[in-house]
């Protein structure tokens, strides 16, 4: 991912997602609250660190809510990537998470199994453990430059 703002949220909200599904699959008043809670947190701290840059007040609310829609936009689209065929989860990276520039194939499928690794590694994760708030990702595995 290149390092840029737009490159850094959506890596936080790629990972938001992942932890917000498993913790959706618990379906626990504990673990509703949780997602809430992390939900909550995440969209303080993009509103203070767009502040921090120097966004104008006025413009930060509106810039928060767009964040809150391609956030939305983007789990819907990872939510059918996941539960849909080879292509369709790497079709929604490529418009999400690479619109932004030229990408070479191999780097979306990295992140695609990437992905689906980290759902899986999540889904094996004890409730009581991600509850405590421990969430253990997998090691991405780097893509050769080419």
């Amino acid at each position: 991912m290149p390092d840029t703002l737009d490159g850094r949220f959506d890596m936080i909200i790629l990972h938001a997602f992942l932890v917000s599904r498993r913790l959706k699959a618990e379906n626990s008043n504990h673990s509703k609250d949780l997602n809430q809670a992390l939900f909550d947190l995440m969209f303080s701290d993009m509103d203070n660190s767009l502040r921090e840059i120097g966004v104008g007040d006025l413009s930060v609310g509106k810039k928060v809510k767009a964040m809150a829609q391609a956030y939305y936009g983007r789990i819907d689209a990872y939510d059918r990537g996941l539960a849909g065929d080879d292509e369709t989860l790497p079709a929604a990276l490529k418009r999400n998470l690479y619109a932004s520039g030229d990408v070479r194939q191999e780097q979306i499928a990295a992140v695609a199994t990437y992905i689906r690794r980290a759902d899986a590694a999540l889904a094996s994760q004890p409730a009581d453990k991600l509850l405590a708030g421990h969430v253990d990702f997998p090691v991405a595995q780097p893509t050769v430059p080419g």
